[in-house]
Formats: structure tokens, C-alpha cells, sequence
């Protein structure tokens, strides 16, 4: 059976990075919640959902936003956060779903 390339160095560090960053308990909560319905919410509601101080959700939440895990949309005074795209959703439900096994 013939295995896949080996990705390159630069690619493998991004991975581990990646992987780094969401091995957080805190941002693992952020990431799941931006899971749910309604898949985009503002800061006070990831508070709830994580129940966490604004302040530590807002710096993991710029954390995830620097590694590319979590989007921004601004709207009027408020920002809204989303995950990147369908690849994080994957790796968060991949991650619950072999966790749960």
C-alpha cells in the first residue's frame, strides 16, 4: 500500500501549529460553540456559551483569528466570529466524534 507524500517542512509546521493552538481547553470550547446554531456569534455570546470572562475569550479568540481557525465580520460596533471554514468545522466534529468513541 503506497502512503501519501510527505507534506514539506513548511506545511508540517503550520499542522503542528494548528493542532497546538486548538489543544486548548478554552479555545476547544470557543471552536465547539462556534459549531452551533447560529454558526456566527458575537463575544457576549460565546461568554455564555463557554462561561469565561470577556477578557479570555476575547484573547483566545484573536489567538484562533491569528492562526486562521476563526473569521471576523463586523457589524456596526459589534464583531462577529464564525469558524475560517468547512476544513475547522471538520476537524472540530472529528475530534468530538472520535473523543466520544
Amino acid at each position: 500500500m503506497k502512503t501519501k507524500n510527505m507534506p514539506n517542512e513548511e506545511i508540517i509546521t503550520k499542522m503542528c501549529e494548528m493542532l497546538s493552538i486548538a489543544s486548548d481547553q478554552t479555545r476547544m470550547k470557543i471552536l465547539f460553540s462556534l459549531l452551533d446554531e447560529p454558526k456566527e456569534k458575537c463575544v457576549s455570546e460565546i461568554v455564555d456559551d463557554v462561561q469565561a470572562s470577556q477578557s479570555l475569550i476575547s484573547h483566545h479568540l484573536k489567538l484562533l483569528k491569528d492562526f486562521d481557525l476563526v473569521a471576523t465580520r463586523r457589524d456596526g460596533k459589534k464583531i462577529y466570529y464564525s469558524l475560517k471554514d468547512d476544513h475547522v468545522r471538520q476537524l472540530v466534529s472529528v475530534a468530538l466524534e472520535h473523543a466520544e468513541e
